[in-house]
């Protein structure tokens, strides 16, 4: 194994800290596909009061209570007004999508998410439209328009194309040219124009009024194009932007969160934080579902450093394993039941406020489409192994991906060994301890050579807790670990034995036995 490059240093000032934020230190959310989770109507497509319907599910407000999930907020994909089942062009941002249900369905889902002490964040879908939105309809209509400068027009096609690569970014539509970055049909909003930044912040207050907890900002890295290529990504616009909207967030509500989409390197992502209290780590998740994959510790080990090396203090990460634009991460591990479990213990150990994908919980896999189809994966979710998956009366907006039979929850739920049970286990200790919910990281594995083990201390206030993960097919005996402590308090073990022996004295420290593919954490005493 090469040994790493060390991250270059920076010095990035903490992000704007929120009034109360200490709730999101540790929290961990939920994505939701409303389409996909629970039909209440028989017609096929999930909606809100099916979402309503199962937050005893995710959350009972009970904390002595072990049949639920037990998380602590949502993030809910695309809920406005949109002709795409995915919702990621808005034509109504002020509007809860028919198919959905109405406004005041929404405010139930609110106010029983609330009751059970379940936060929700809605996705903010800011950086363009639909071309069916009423402003990009009045602004295409004529050089002279009052909304003309509210999105990117020009006489002629500059020939840029997609950051990313591919197809071109300037479309023709009534004898001139716009942007929009993804394609013709989400045109990109101008936020040079004063009076789109205004709309957006006070559409978000908006929300917030209505009773919502904060927002998933999409594609935060293009508010800003100055020309081909990177000049679409990360421009100084954005950050500025993006602090002036935060701002006019945590007016509205000081506990209020705003994470955003920052698909790029942990360096760049890093940089966000002097905007947005939180950024989905996406190269973390790359390297959890390589290392589990691979049964390789060292890979996660450097990102984490890289993390703790760059990252801004008092900056909340937002790790995960896969979302709804990536292949599920099932079918990533090949549906290997201790990679799964390796994946989901990993994830709920590190700290941030990890986010899960609706079905990963029960091990839900990608539908039979490519790695670029992505209904297949947003499938409906798996309640039992029936017909219809107890997701609908009628029939399904798109088909079930394979494994229903096994991979339910009607199957997993009485079952101590199953996946879900597994993940509930996971958060009910990650609540159970303030190291694991809020304690620093000191990474323990080495950083130059290749480990199957990767083993870490969390810390907060008096409490410390030791992580160690085995990635590896065979039993793994790692350390000796500088651990200050005179004993060790077992509070989670899982993998291929149900007896997993306490850390051993030995020359430096303490040394860790652990059998393939099993995950254990100690109160250090």
């Amino acid at each position: 194994m090469t040994p790493p490059v060390p991250p270059t240093a920076v010095t990035l000032p903490p992000p704007p800290a929120l009034a109360d934020h200490d709730w999101l230190r540790g929290a961990v959310f939920y994505e939701v596909f409303v389409r996909s989770f629970a039909d209440s109507n028989g017609d096929g497509v999930g909606d809100i009061r099916g979402l309503t319907a199962k937050l005893d599910y995710l959350n009972d407000g009970n904390p002595a209570t072990t049949s639920d999930l037990g998380v602590d907020a949502l993030w809910l994909m695309p809920v406005f007004q949109s002709p795409s089942y995915h919702g990621y062009d808005t034509v109504d941002y002020e509007r809860i999508d028919d198919e959905y249900g109405t406004a005041e369905d929404f405010q139930r889902l609110l106010d029983e998410a609330h009751k059970r002490g379940i936060r929700i964040i809605v996705d903010f879908v800011m950086n363009h439209s639909s071309d069916k939105h009423p402003w990009f309809v009045e602004s295409a209509s004529s050089v002279t328009s009052p909304k003309r400068d509210w999105y990117v027009w020009r006489a002629d096609d500059p020939g840029w194309t997609h950051p990313w690569g591919g197809d071109h970014d300037w479309y023709q539509r009534n004898g001139a040219f716009y942007y929009g970055v993804f394609w013709s049909g989400m045109p990109d909003l101008n936020f040079s124009t004063t009076a789109v930044r205004q709309e957006m912040e006070r559409l978000a207050t908006l929300w917030i009024s209505r009773g919502v907890d904060g927002f998933r900002l999409d594609a935060t890295r293009h508010l800003f194009a100055n020309g081909p290529g990177d000049l679409q990504n990360d421009q100084p616009e954005t950050f500025e932007y993006l602090k002036e909207f935060a701002a006019s967030v945590r007016k509205a509500n000081p506990r209020a969160v705003v994470v955003g989409e920052n698909w790029t390197e942990t360096p760049i992502i890093a940089k966000y934080y002097q905007a947005l209290p939180m950024s989905f780590d996406f190269p973390l998740a790359e390297e959890i579902l390589a290392g589990v994959k691979d049964g390789e510790a060292a890979g996660i080990a450097n990102k984490l450093d890289e993390i703790l090396e760059i990252y801004p203090p008092g900056a909340i990460d937002a790790p995960f394993l896969t979302n709804h634009d990536m292949v599920r991460f099932a079918t990533v591990l090949g549906d290997d039941p201790a990679k799964l479990r390796s994946a989901a213990a990993l994830l709920l150990t590190l700290p941030g406020a990890p986010f899960l994908y609706y079905g990963e919980e029960v091990g839900l896999l990608n539908g039979p489409g490519g790695p670029h189809d992505d209904e297949y994966k947003r499938t409906p979710m798996p309640w039992d192994a029936s017909e219809t998956g107890g997701f609908t009366t009628g029939k399904p907006w798109f088909g079930f991906a394979p494994g229903k039979e096994t991979a339910n929850v009607a199957a997993q739920t009485g079952d101590p060994g199953s996946l879900l049970s597994h993940y509930r286990n996971l958060i009910r200790t990650r609540k159970a301890s303030i190291a694991l919910q809020k304690g620093d990281l000191k990474i323990l594995t080495s950083l130059v050579k290749s480990d199957p083990v990767l083993a870490f201390v969390r810390q907060a206030g008096n409490e410390r807790v030791l992580v160690v993960h085995n990635l590896g097919k065979t039993e793994a005996e790692a350390g000796p670990y500088a651990i200050d402590g005179d004993g060790f308090e077992p509070i989670f073990a899982t993998g291929n034995s149900a007896d997993i022996a306490a850390p051993t004295p030995a020359d430096g420290g303490w040394k860790v036995k652990l059998p393939a593919g099993a995950s254990a954490v100690w109160k250090i005493q």
